[in-house]
């Protein structure tokens, strides 16, 4: 199943709350996220559906391991050109919002390039 920009930003947001508070629900993503709860069970409904994520009788959201690999690459996506922005003299809030448009529509290759390119010693 396709994904969209959204649904990876679901997911990098689930990661990113497992690394901070271990467990997770819905109600921590909508705070997370600023969304409604409404919007959130939506969206979680939707990411089940497509194999991505899990619910379990608790109600704590657990990433697939396809949709963990979704996460991960968004994130390392996100921390790169977030710090390369930063970097570059781009102010924390603007890095972080241009980071999140940039990490989805870059392809595989040309992150990896850049990546090679920005971590060789100079």
């Amino acid at each position: 199943m396709k994904i969209h920009a959204s649904g990876e930003d679901y997911l990098e947001a689930i990661l990113v709350l497992q690394k901070k508070i271990g467990m997770v629900r819905s109600v921590d993503l909508a705070r997370h996220m600023g969304f409604s709860k409404p919007s959130i069970s939506h969206a979680v409904g939707v990411l089940r559906n497509g194999g991505f994520l899990t619910m379990d009788k608790d109600g704590f959201l657990h990433l697939t391991e396809e949709g963990r690999e979704i996460a991960e690459k968004i994130y390392e996506r996100h921390q790169f050109f977030t710090d390369q922005l930063i970097a570059a003299g781009v102010n924390e809030v603007t890095a972080e919002e241009d980071a999140c448009r940039i990490e989805h529509a870059i392809s595989d290759e040309s992150f990896r390039k850049l990546q090679r390119y920005f971590m060789k010693p100079k």
